[in-house]
């Protein structure tokens, strides 16, 4: 994507490795039990403003998980089915948080310098590199502005 602006995040690795896709947003918090379809990868829940999106391949930005400890189970499934997410990026550590993305093999990082739901929008092309504590965002040329009339 050239043309856009890059930004830079650094954060903290909850599970190494490097990864890239588009980013998939949403200031609402994810069940894993119920709250996705394991087979698909997508966002059932009632009322969620992702309903029907797969997540699948994508660097899936969110401010933590919620309900109950069927989170790390959910998320395992999406892995062995290969529909998991690229990637993992999250503000709020909690137990079952932790556990899914370990379980879910993707890298994931929390804790950043910058809130990424402030930083990442939907479609922004993101390279995760847990390890380092980095995340690239590029955004397209129309959101940062650069686009030629």
């Amino acid at each position: 994507m050239s043309g856009g602006r890059t930004l830079v995040l650094r954060g903290r690795c909850v599970v190494p490795g490097r990864a890239e896709g588009p980013a998939l947003v949403t200031r609402m918090h994810i069940s894993g039990w119920g709250g996705i379809d394991s087979r698909t990868g997508t966002i059932v829940e009632t009322r969620h403003e992702l309903r029907g999106i797969s997540f699948a391949g994508k660097v899936l930005v969110f401010p933590g998980a919620k309900g109950s400890s069927g989170w790390s189970n959910a998320f395992h499934l999406t892995r062995s089915l290969g529909v998991a997410p690229a990637a993992l990026l999250f503000n709020e550590m909690t137990t079952k948080i932790a556990l899914g993305a370990v379980v879910t093999r993707a890298p994931a990082m929390t804790d950043f310098d910058r809130d990424p739901l402030d930083c990442i929008a939907s479609g922004d092309w993101v390279s995760v590199d847990a390890e380092r504590g980095i995340v690239e965002i590029r955004k397209p040329p129309s959101a940062a502005g650069d686009e030629s009339p």
